[in-house]
């Protein structure tokens, strides 16, 4: 096979609308003034700063941390702490952080997490932490009815009054593969389609990429295009419990650079595995419905989603990102990834579609990376440093001139002028966490003035 460049596979972004532009930084004055008179101290914080600041005081402030959250608006870190100890305050205070006192410690959440597991693992459920409200939130879908319902309500109530919330979701929990057009593997019951999240170099330095795990577990052979021959391997494949698949290429000198293309011929470094953050705003691409935005809801999440092989039976996962970004079918394995080029999450599961909303859920990219020991990157050019440089896209241009590759494709240099299906396009890319909206196209470094498009 003649050697071949693979970019990040994302969806052709067909959402309709005029074109509007989230220019980056574009509150920081305001955000800085608000955070000097009401916080003091507080630091102004990129995302994956206050990521990492978060995971310092966690380890710094052991039993007396109740988790964290990110204040988009303001641009700070909020740390919720248990102890009134004046010293642990001071000591989050001193690092940059608000500081606010809860009744919930960490060890008491996952004490309701864990009564949730054994009493509630229902079809349909899920619950995470909210470290905004010092809850656990629980969710239950549309199948949740009658007994079930009863059964989780009781559970819920069980907890104990300020431990839980409970909702109700309109969708139905799933994983988003699809099956029909723009298959990429072929299975027994027929074609799987998903979306390729991150290159990265495998444990060995073969050239490989990262998607979902029951991706992996449905199809081992993948091609970048529809009915092509296969051009990468699953090496390992973890569904459910956790939700990751490492794939390899077939030809070892293929060329897998750790960054996207988000067409018109832009591409985007992403440089570092990042940790998600609550509050934070999030960016995620699929083959299905291409680039979407969002703010991660909750962590440490589990998902019981109805078993689509064994009828009855129960598929949970654990420690999931959970968003209100999103998704659709096929969009499953696509990258999450926050302004500044960093890789958080792998597109999961959830409820919902792209005109309606819904919840949806992440495998976190650095869980993935430990577990099979691949590196951002490709070999000799390994990409794991804070601070990646991005492609400038053109602000101007509409959602059918920014179009992506088509999803769940291995392999291939996009052409930018190729339709959703027909490339195989990048997924992630540089935006500003104050921009609101969905449906977005695009990408732009977030601090050399270009600008994510963004299609309503």
């Amino acid at each position: 096979m003649p050697k071949r460049k693979a970019a990040i596979a994302v969806g052709g972004v067909a959402a309709l609308g005029a074109a509007a532009l989230l220019l980056p930084n574009a509150n920081a004055s305001q955000d800085k003034n608000q955070a000097s008179s009401t916080t003091g101290t507080a630091k102004t914080l990129k995302a994956t700063q206050a990521s990492n600041l978060a995971a310092q005081l966690q380890k710094a402030l052991g039993d007396a941390f109740a988790g964290s959250y990110f204040d988009s608006g303001r641009q700070q870190l909020v740390v919720n702490v248990v102890s009134g100890d004046n010293n642990v305050i001071q000591q989050a205070k001193k690092a940059g952080a608000v500081v606010r006192q809860v009744k919930n410690s960490t060890s008491d959440l996952k004490a309701a997490a864990g009564t949730l597991k054994t009493k509630a693992t229902i079809p349909g459920t899920s619950w995470a932490v909210d470290p905004r409200t010092d809850k656990v939130l629980v969710t239950a879908d549309s199948t949740v009815t009658g007994a079930k319902w009863d059964r989780l309500q009781s559970t819920v109530q069980s907890l104990g009054s300020g431990m839980a919330t409970l909702k109700k979701s309109a969708g139905t929990f799933k994983t988003f593969v699809s099956g029909g057009d723009a298959i990429f593997a072929q299975t027994q019951q027929g074609g799987v389609r998903c979306s390729l999240g991150f290159n990265v170099t495998a444990s060995d330095g073969s050239p490989a990429f990262l998607t979902a795990g029951h991706c992996g577990v449905a199809a081992k052979d993948w091609s970048d295009s529809q009915n092509g021959q296969p051009v990468a391997t699953v090496d390992q494949a973890k569904f459910p419990g956790n939700d990751f698949s490492l794939v390899k290429y077939n030809d070892p000198s293929t060329q897998a650079p750790s960054e996207v293309n988000t067409g018109n011929g832009q591409t985007v470094q992403i440089t570092q595995a990042a940790d998600a953050t609550v509050g934070e705003t999030v960016f995620r691409m699929g083959s299905t419905t291409g680039l979407h935005d969002g703010q991660v809801t909750g962590l440490d999440a589990t998902v019981n989603f109805a078993s689509e092989t064994v009828p009855g039976a129960t598929d949970t996962v654990n420690g999931l990102i959970q968003t209100n970004v999103c998704a659709e079918a096929g969009d499953s394995g696509g990258s999450l990834f926050t302004q500044d080029g960093g890789a958080v999450g792998l597109t999961s599961g959830g409820s919902g579609d792209c005109t309606s909303g819904g919840e949806t859920f992440f495998q976190p990219v650095t869980a993935a990376l430990q577990a099979t020991g691949a590196t951002l990157g490709n070999a000799g050019n390994a990409g794991n440093g804070a601070g990646g440089q991005s492609g400038s896209a053109d602000p101007s241009a509409s959602a059918g001139d920014q179009q992506g590759a088509g999803g769940d494709q291995t392999g291939g240099s996009a052409d930018p002028s190729a339709s959703a299906g027909d490339q195989s396009g990048a997924g992630a890319g540089s935006a500003d966490p104050s921009g609101s909206g969905s449906d977005q196209s695009g990408a732009g470094s977030a601090n050399d003035g270009s600008s994510l498009t963004s299609t309503r």
